[in-house]
């Protein structure tokens, strides 16, 4: 009998656990570094679909999980703020109110 129990239980942890998992992300041309012309805002899209965002000095002010839909993006902050934008074309993004323009990767050779 405990056997049983024990495989029941069993099975219906690794049923929530598979319920609750999130999907993988889609993948999408907009990872990496987004900055602000005078680089007070910088937004980092990470490929898992997390986000981490400095303002001024202050590094990781904001984290989150961001989805992105043809060229329109949704943010949702750790703390239960939303905010949404738009790529404009492949290097600049509009959010709120900002004007946030691609950072190539360090060592791609791109100036």
């Amino acid at each position: 009998m405990r056997r049983m129990l024990a495989a029941a239980l069993g099975v219906a942890i690794a049923g929530a656990a598979e319920a609750g998992a999130q999907p993988a992300p889609s993948p999408h041309p907009y990872v990496g570094m987004w900055v602000t012309d005078d680089g007070r805002v910088r937004h980092e899209l990470l490929p898992d679909g997390r986000y981490d965002e400095a303002r001024g000095t202050r590094e990781s002010a904001y984290r989150g999980r961001y989805e992105v839909t043809g060229t329109h993006i949704e943010y949702w902050d750790d703390t239960g703020f939303t905010a949404d934008g738009d790529f404009v074309d492949a290097d600049t993004l509009h959010h709120g109110g900002m004007v946030l323009r691609r950072r190539p990767a360090a060592g791609s050779g791109v100036r």
